[in-house]
């Protein structure tokens, strides 16, 4: 167990949480704590934090259902940062996002401007489209797909898997990427409406990675 009194807390009597995945060890947010957040964390195994902008306690999904069960605390060797490691239930950013730490980098190792990984970008999409659901049909596409439901959206999904072939044998490099795109946004859109998580697919991928002969 964790021993609080080691800890060195900032003159405002709080600390940087850096929370990560257990599962992936992904980083999905950093946020502060102070001593009776830790405290509620370790009785409860239940992510409790500090708000710096409400000056008050707050527990993880207790608005938003997506709460993270707790699996094991640690703290740094100057013991002034502590990092939870945990079991999410849904997203951790108030985005949609799966982590806070979704956007792209601005630059790379090189000082270039980076462009995002593949994960990254999908998960950034699949926020976007997840943001849409309550929009108008008429002001938003992929509104209009969610409202038509898996009918509309398979006979999109339909279309593009062929425009994809079609790319794939013309040999039209930036036709393939392009139309492999559509594809995949239209597999994003499906996910969202039938409300399955880019983890869920994660999971099964992992899965299937491990088992490859």
């Amino acid at each position: 167990m964790i021993d609080l009194p080691a800890l060195t807390f900032g003159s405002d009597g709080l600390l940087p949480v850096i929370i990560v995945d257990d599962a992936s060890g992904d980083v999905l947010t950093l946020a502060y704590a102070n001593r009776d957040a830790l405290e509620k964390t370790l009785a409860t195994q239940s992510t409790w934090l500090y708000s710096r902008s409400r000056q008050a306690l707050w527990n993880k999904g207790e608005s938003s259902g997506h709460t993270q069960r707790v699996v094991a605390i640690a703290y740094d060797c100057d013991a002034d940062a502590v990092l939870y490691r945990v079991d999410p239930s849904g997203p951790a950013c108030h985005t949609g996002a799966r982590s806070c730490f979704g956007a792209p980098a601005m630059l790379d190792a090189t000082g270039e401007s980076a462009t995002p990984r593949f994960p990254v970008a999908m998960e950034r999409l699949a926020a976007t489209i997840h943001a849409r659901r309550n929009a108008s049909p008429d002001a938003s596409y992929t509104a209009k797909l969610l409202a038509g439901g898996v009918d509309r959206i398979g006979k999109k999904i339909g279309e593009e898997a062929t425009e994809v072939v079609i790319a794939a044998k013309n040999d039209d490099v930036n036709e393939l990427i392009w139309e492999t795109s559509d594809l995949l946004y239209h597999l994003l859109v499906m996910l969202e409406s039938r409300g399955i998580s880019l983890d869920a697919v994660g999971a099964e991928l992992a899965r299937r990675a491990s088992s490859a002969g």
